[in-house]
């Protein structure tokens, strides 16, 4: 498989600069790392997103998910792995990741059941950190950025 082109972002510095400050701010507050990890890679995968699966799969084991866990992101519903929180987290993304797919997106329980685990300053940075995550995807796919090519 070969990229449609270089990666946009690298065709923009600044764009590229900015992007990765928002990664990193939103890497701090109150969602634990690993969840958001999960949270990237079930977005990802939900996008057919190779390049952004790959790097999930990486950045997920840097933070010390384990194999089991990251095999099983998923079908996370139907898996033991995960506690309630994480699933709450993970409905959320998936959610958020499907806006088109019924006429209430976002419904109220998946966003109280969010809510119940997460305080609201770390809600936003789930919220924002799903909206990074599928705008990262929405550049990738389209251009075809091959999985374990990197920046």
């Amino acid at each position: 498989m070969q990229a449609r082109m270089k990666n946009p972002a690298m065709l923009h510095p600044e764009a590229l600069q900015a992007l990765m400050a928002l990664a990193k701010a939103l890497k701090q507050g109150g969602v634990p790392a690993h969840t958001l990890e999960l949270v990237h890679l079930r977005a990802s995968q939900i996008n057919g997103c190779a390049f952004c699966v790959d790097l999930g799969v990486r950045e997920a084991r840097k933070a010390g998910e384990t194999d089991e866990r990251l095999f099983a992101v998923a079908t996370w519903r139907e898996s033991p792995h995960f506690n309630d929180a994480e699933r709450a987290a993970l409905a959320f993304a998936e959610s958020a990741t499907r806006l088109s797919d019924r006429p209430d997106p976002v419904p109220d329980d998946v966003w109280k059941e969010a809510a119940r685990y997460y305080e609201e300053p770390a809600l936003a940075q789930l919220v924002m950190y799903v909206a990074m995550v599928n705008m990262f995807n929405r550049i990738n796919v389209p251009t075809r950025q091959v999985a374990g090519s990197g920046w």
